[in-house]
């Protein structure tokens, strides 16, 4: 068997290589030079420990990317495709469609990038989603902010990381926002979402489905907004709930029975956000067949003692699960060994005159400072577009926020942009 990674992330933390290194056929690997050089790691200058290791420029030309992939997949037999960017989940299961090849098809992906797909199919299910609809005008956006007031909340159809995303709370914003989307004369659009706004914090599951069964998931809740990342100076806390918070089973039920609504492929990973109103409901808000951004891939690490995306990408390549123990015709469901959470600081327009000292506390999982002194920083493009990030954990929720708040003030305090 081989593998065709699709990677537009670093390498660094995700050594395929070494994870699927039973693949008796190997790895083939597409990166992406830009998102290698932007998290400070050297472009290698041969394949090291992959079958072909192919470095593009950037992700972002399409053609050429297809191209490559249908290559690279016909010279090498490939048999298994992987990607976890929710920017190439189509494309890789495009390429499975094509070559006859086992995972998740592009019908299957469909209600996962379609936004407006999703919340249908989770509403049928009886599931809590937030009034929303296309609006292909103006006027129609008017008509719904007349409905149902403002906030609203503006966002492509098929977008991901925050990228475009804008609360709009006021009337002046919303004809501001308005002129901006909707050109005198031009044709209805289809490509935006339009959303009520729902008060509450924010709370997500990820996890991983193997062979058709949920065999790690865990709640987390954002102590911040996702929305202000591009104005947020401050120190950005999420972390996950204890077993015993009354969350806990509601969310993790809740990301059950709104998986198998979308009706997702036997292996997976995923990445579920809902609401939790100040009158105690439930709201999904997305949810995506993709391991989680930020640092939470970390986060779930500490949290269970094994890699989400080393085992879903196992279960991809239809590799044997060490990690798991059986159960009857599939897999015991992993349980927490500690709790953990992430700090972050996002990057901000200036130049670096300081940055943090490294923490050496026995309970940071991961650390890292994404700039250097002297380096000229633009605004935030992506709600992952960290300065320095951080992952610890402990035994209790209480005392992994008391951790992250603490070495969060470090951060305020020791990084000084101009």
């Amino acid at each position: 068997m081989t593998a065709l990674v699709l990677h537009r992330f670093p390498l660094g933390p995700f050594p395929y290589d070494r994870w699927l290194a039973d693949l008796d056929g190997g790895v083939v690997m597409i990166a992406a030079r830009d998102k290698i050089e932007a998290a400070g790691e050297q472009v290698p200058a041969g394949p090291g420990g992959y079958r072909h290791l192919e470095v593009v420029d950037t992700f972002d030309d399409e053609e050429l990317l297809d191209r490559l992939a249908r290559d690279l997949a016909h010279e090498y037999r490939v048999t298994r495709v992987i990607a976890h960017h929710e920017a190439d989940l189509i494309r890789a299961a495009a390429l499975r469609e094509e070559f006859g090849l086992p995972g998740q098809l592009p019908a299957e992906v469909l209600p996962f990038r379609d936004k407006v797909l999703m919340k249908r199919k989770l509403a049928a299910a009886g599931i809590a989603v937030a009034p929303h609809t296309v609006p292909g005008t103006a006027d129609a956006v008017r008509a719904f902010a007349a409905e149902h007031g403002l906030p609203l909340v503006f966002k492509a159809r098929d977008g991901f990381g925050s990228i475009g995303l804008r609360i709009v709370g006021t009337g002046q914003e919303l004809e501001e926002r308005l002129a901006e989307d909707f050109a005198p004369g031009a044709a209805p659009r289809e490509d935006l979402l339009l959303e009520a706004y729902v008060p509450g914090r924010m709370c997500h599951v990820d996890g991983v489905v193997a062979g058709g069964r949920t065999v790690m998931a865990w709640p987390s809740q954002y102590q911040y907004d996702l929305s202000s990342f591009q104005a947020d100076g401050g120190a950005r806390v999420d972390l996950t709930l204890d077993p015993s918070d009354p969350l806990t089973p509601r969310l993790l039920e809740l990301a059950e029975v709104a998986l198998g609504a979308l009706g997702g492929p036997a292996d997976y990973a995923f990445h579920a956000e809902v609401f939790h109103t100040p009158d105690d409901r439930l709201v999904v808000c997305e949810v995506a067949a993709r391991p989680a951004g930020a640092r939470i891939r970390d986060v779930l690490t500490a949290v269970f003692g094994v890699h989400p995306v080393e085992l879903a990408s196992r279960a991809h390549a239809g590799l044997r699960l060490p990690a798991l123990k059986e159960a009857g015709d599939g897999w015991e469901r992993l349980e927490p060994v500690r709790m953990a959470g992430q700090v972050l600081m996002m990057r901000r327009p200036g130049t670096v005159r300081g940055i943090p000292l490294t923490p050496e506390e026995p309970w940071v999982e991961f650390y890292g400072v994404f700039a250097e002194p002297g380096e000229v920083l633009a605004e935030a493009a992506i709600s992952s577009d960290f300065l320095a990030a951080a992952v610890l954990s402990a035994p209790s929720r209480e005392e992994c926020e008391r951790r992250l708040r603490a070495l969060g003030t470090r951060f305020e305090t020791e990084i000084v942009i101009d």
